[in-house]
């Protein structure tokens, strides 16, 4: 009877000490994707800051290009119109989806293309204005947040990719699922982007 007593609470003890270390285990694995899940989301938030960055710099540029005599109309229209498309793209951090961040993705090379037809036409047509420092300076903080915005996405791509190998890892897959972590998206290159640039040099 002792024996019997004795056997049922070690079985007890090892069964407990089991579901102990399993409970230590889901709860340490749930943290690590929390953290990286988190890592994801300020990544995010420095992709924003600087995709902001731009949208705050373009005013400035449509003021000071307005003031050309003849300055084709369409053509500023064309960026006002894709920059207010592209601040009505947003994406949930909580979720970042594929979908929502090619929206946002899509958005964002229009108005990139909008920007690099404006200042085109700028440096083609009005050699006058691209001549003023303001211009010029405007320029180059434009230059330097494109810049940024590709660094700012590349580390986002790493950080995002950390996540989703975190997240397919088995056993961590399991924890995932019962936990609703879900797969993040990438940016990616934009259509086109592995053809060969066509350069023209005829004026």
């Amino acid at each position: 009877m002792y024996r019997n007593n004795m056997k049922k609470t070690s079985v007890i003890v090892i069964v407990l000490a089991v579901v102990a270390l399993l409970a230590l285990w889901f709860v340490r694995v749930n943290n690590r994707l929390v953290s990286y899940e988190e890592n994801t989301s300020k990544a995010w938030a420095q992709v924003e800051n600087v995709y902001k960055r731009r949208m705050d710099l373009i005013p400035q540029l449509v003021s000071t290009v307005q003031g050309a005599a003849n300055y084709e109309r369409a053509t500023l229209q064309g960026v006002i119109d894709a920059r207010s498309h592209a601040s009505q793209t947003t994406v949930d951090p909580s979720t970042l989806s594929e979908e929502s961040i090619k929206a946002y993705q899509a958005a964002q090379d229009q108005l990139t293309s909008a920007l690099s037809r404006a200042i085109t036409i700028t440096v083609e047509r009005y050699p006058e204005l691209t001549a003023t420092q303001g211009f010029r300076d405007l320029q180059t903080q434009l230059e330097g947040t494109e810049n940024r915005i590709a660094v700012e996405r590349s580390k986002f791509n790493e950080t995002v990719q950390q996540y989703n190998t975190m997240l397919r890892r088995f056993p961590n897959n399991i924890v995932a699922s019962i936990c609703g972590f879900e797969k993040k998206g990438y940016f990616t290159a934009p259509a086109g982007a592995d053809e060969p640039v066509e350069v023209n040099f005829n004026f």
